[in-house]
């Protein structure tokens, strides 16, 4: 309703054709931290080609761009992706992620408000709102969107008086200086009621729900790794569940290892043999956690004795992943209280149901008994689901179908480049 008021009112003071050049003329800069595989960089990313396909001229700024580990969008050169301030250090051995990112971010905008050159209107940021105040700082201020995907206070846990006492400013800063966007964003409204909760101070400025959406071009074209994946997978395959999710403790991944281990002891001996699971996701060389867990599922698949029908397989192609997706009975998605997980939909697009913990963003984007089921983050829950998926492979079509309708009445590109161009065009004038 905004964006069409705004039109309206720009269309009754110029003409129609100066309108419409005004309208493509917007200048985007997205400022994101680390530019690699996961969902809030799929939701930049997606964010950049939504505004591109409505004429907005955009540029993305990171403080690490790998293009060996990216999204294959950020490889286009109409997508420039503008690399500043890597040198800088990710952390202090080992300690100090947290202070470490802000200092980078504050570069990085420092780099765009001082040095860059770059004109533009808007200003695009999310996950690190500390350099919202040097953005201010601008000659001629230009408006700043702020995407919250999650508070990141809410994102580390405080088990010692050292860390809670490191942590106290960081979070105060996180607070004041989210405040200071000129339009805040989240990702569902379980992330606007947590965002209320969390930053008392900021109960009173509004938040917008933007879904996050799905560019399906990735998911509309044929795989082409699609035989080289099989040939990892046992010859006797014939129900495969998938787990997609960074490397990362919070992401429950074992849960899906003892659901794997759960089920293959409840089903009769000739389903047992064909069901197979695999573990994928993002993995970075750099993130010491990435590469611990890693080694951790790999021993706990050992000790459940199901390391012969599980296998790992990290920061997989986009082909590789829609070919895992179109294959597979189920997705398992195992964080609890996800704030939106973009998987769910990736996966529903792909006609798989998904079997998710009952509690985050997945109560909003799953439609439980319709597109997936919605379980305790138990594995006898998750194995239950699992093995109805097995025994009833009509289920599982239908399941399919629904999924991928919900994404297309609900989580359409379309639907989300119309919302955040308007809010783009609102705040540019």
């Amino acid at each position: 309703m905004l964006f069409c008021l705004n039109l309206k009112s720009v269309a009754e003071n110029v003409k129609d054709g100066a309108a419409h050049v005004l309208l493509r003329m917007v200048r985007v800069v997205f400022l994101h931290p680390d530019l690699g595989i996961g969902g809030a960089e799929r939701l930049v990313v997606d964010a950049a080609v939504a505004l591109k396909s409505k004429g907005c001229n955009v540029q993305i700024m990171t403080a690490h761009y790998d293009p060996s580990h990216c999204f294959s969008e950020t490889l286009d050169p109409d997508l420039p992706v503008l690399c500043v301030g890597d040198w800088l250090p990710t952390s202090v051995l080992g300690y100090l992620h947290a202070l470490c990112a802000y200092l980078r971010m504050i570069y990085v905008a420092v780099y765009l408000v001082f040095l860059s050159g770059l004109e533009y209107d808007v200003i695009f940021c999310d996950q690190v709102s500390v350099c919202i105040p040097v953005l201010r700082l601008a000659r001629h201020r230009k408006k700043v969107l702020f995407y919250c995907h999650f508070p990141d206070q809410l994102l580390t846990q405080r088990k010692s008086s050292i860390k809670k006492l490191y942590r106290a400013p960081i979070d105060f800063l996180e607070e004041h200086t989210t405040g200071m966007a000129d339009m805040i964003l989240v990702n569902s409204q379980f992330t606007a009621g947590v965002f209320r909760e969390t930053f008392q101070s900021l109960k009173g400025i509004q938040t917008d729900v933007l879904y996050p959406s799905l560019n399906t071009c990735t998911f509309d074209q044929p795989p082409t790794e699609s035989q080289g994946l099989w040939g990892l997978l046992p010859e006797e395959t014939s129900h495969l569940f998938l787990s997609l999710n960074r490397y990362e403790r919070k992401k429950n991944l074992g849960l899906a290892l003892r659901a794997m281990a759960a089920l293959r002891s409840i089903l009769p001996p000739g389903r047992r043999a064909g069901v197979h699971l695999v573990v994928a996701g993002g993995y970075d060389d750099r993130v010491s956690e990435n590469v611990e867990h890693y080694g951790e599922l790999k021993e706990l698949a050992s000790q459940l004795h199901v390391e012969d029908c599980v296998t790992f397989l990290r920061s997989p192609s986009d082909s590789v992943k829609v070919a895992l997706l179109r294959g597979s009975h189920a997705v398992l998605y195992t964080p609890s209280r996800e704030h939106f997980g973009i998987v769910p939909v990736e996966a529903m697009y792909c006609c798989c149901p998904v079997i998710a913990v009952n509690s985050g963003g997945p109560l909003e984007s799953v439609a439980d008994g319709e597109t997936g089921f919605l379980c305790e983050p138990t594995a006898e829950a998750f194995s239950k689901a699992m093995q109805r998926l097995v025994v009833e492979p009509q289920l599982r079509r239908d399941m399919g179908q629904a999924g991928r309708k919900r994404v297309q009445d609900k989580f359409s590109l379309e639907a989300f480049s119309q919302q955040l161009h308007g809010y783009v065009v609102t705040l540019s004038q």
